[in-house]
């Protein structure tokens, strides 16, 4: 029965961790879909454009030629109007005029901009240039962005969870070395007199391994016919509790084998705490209660480590300029002013781009209930001060 019992146990457990898991694999996995069918959408829409000579790239080109050529028969024009003409011209630029659709809309680069979409960072430097890009850039962004806020909410209770215990853990750490010492001091003569005492009651406690009736219970105790009338229900008291532990056990035990009797009853089971774990998204940011300097520590770090890596195939970057453009990017502003030459390695890094967001959007909700409480205190402090009243004269 024990051998038969352990490979049951086993696949019980397997399917636990599978449906506990499965929510968050689901967001995930169709997060990754969605940018994988963006990205095949855009290089096939964008990717496959007709690159028509326009009127105004047609007057760009005859105009830079006319400055060149005035250039080079007058080399003694005033340099301040050479300059104005030069950039009256590049205002006119635009760059999808000498940029091939298919180097830029390759599937690695749709994908790139697909990630710009949702996670609403932006660059610039690759946007849609056809009518119906346009139109399918708006509808695809109406419905990816929802999609990544919903995986960052998820993923930012698991990343709540994991923080809030690492720091309940230091805290209980700290209260235990705080309690040993004050314990050597003050508290150790006072602990052993109490565990010496707490072991004479368990000592004299009625111990009871199956649930019997009240009546054999009294009667197994020999000495209890000795004892005084209030220590005798005291000692009843402590029967009764004890006898209710076990009955819930067994009851326990019981709704158990019915479970895996009936496998209708336990895929129900199952069925309805993985709904619950949906209904759960979000409950453990709003519980999370740790200091904000050490979030922003844990920012500090986190960018600091990409901004150490990203030189390495980005040769334009050094330190200082990967580290603004990790938080451009982390704080979803976007300039564009910083582009990379490679986006298809930053590509391999979208998970640390999903994980950076979430611990910035962590951050601006502490950050938000720090300011919350700040102003509800000095309304309070406002509303509970009194107002002194004025002193009328007699005319």
């Amino acid at each position: 029965m024990a051998l038969t019992s352990q490979p049951l146990q086993g696949k019980k457990r397997c399917k636990k961790i599978f449906w506990a898991v499965f929510p968050h694999a689901c967001f995930i996995l169709s997060l990754v879909i969605y940018a994988f069918l963006g990205a095949l959408m855009f290089s096939h829409i964008e990717g496959n454009r007709k690159v028509n000579s326009s009127e105004a790239y047609r007057n760009f080109l005859q105009g830079l030629w006319s400055i060149s050529k005035n250039l080079s028969d007058n080399m003694t024009e005033n340099e301040e109007v050479f300059k104005e003409k030069i950039y009256n011209l590049l205002g006119t630029f635009e760059q999808e005029w000498f940029v091939d659709p298919k180097k830029i809309w390759n599937f690695f680069g749709s994908l790139f901009f697909c990630c710009t979409v949702f996670t609403t960072v932006g660059y610039g430097n690759t946007y849609p240039i056809t009518r119906a890009g346009k139109y399918l850039c708006m509808l695809y962004a109406l419905f990816g962005i929802p999609l990544m806020f919903l995986v960052l909410t998820d993923m930012g209770d698991i990343l709540a969870t994991v923080l809030s215990k690492c720091y309940n853990e230091y805290r209980k750490l700290q209260s235990k070395i705080l309690d040993s010492k004050l314990c050597s001091v003050f508290m150790c003569k006072k602990e052993s007199e109490t565990k010496s005492r707490r072991s004479l009651l368990m000592k004299s406690k009625a111990v009871i391994n199956e649930p019997l009736s009240i009546v054999e219970v009294l009667k197994s105790q020999s000495a209890f016919k000795r004892k005084p009338i209030q220590y005798r229900n005291a000692e009843i008291f402590e029967m009764l509790i004890a006898r209710e532990k076990e009955n819930t056990k067994l009851s326990r035990t019981k709704s158990i084998e019915r479970w895996s009797s009936c496998p209708e009853l336990e895929r129900g089971k199952t069925m309805t705490s993985v709904i619950e774990n949906f209904d759960k998204i979000g409950k453990e940011l709003e519980k999370l209660d740790v200091p904000i300097l050490l979030m922003i520590l844990v920012i500090f770090v986190y960018i600091s480590c990409a901004a150490a890596i990203l030189p390495k195939w980005e040769t334009n970057l050094d330190f200082q300029e990967a580290f603004y453009f990790c938080f451009i990017t982390l704080t979803t502003i976007g300039f564009g002013d910083t582009q990379l030459q490679h986006p298809r390695f930053f590509l391999f890094l979208s998970l640390y781009i999903i994980i950076g967001m979430e611990i910035v959007f962590i951050a601006f909700k502490l950050g938000q209930d720090r300011l919350i409480a700040f102003y509800k205190k000095v309304i309070s402090f406002c509303g509970d001060k009194k107002i002194a009243p004025k002193k009328i004269y007699p005319k």
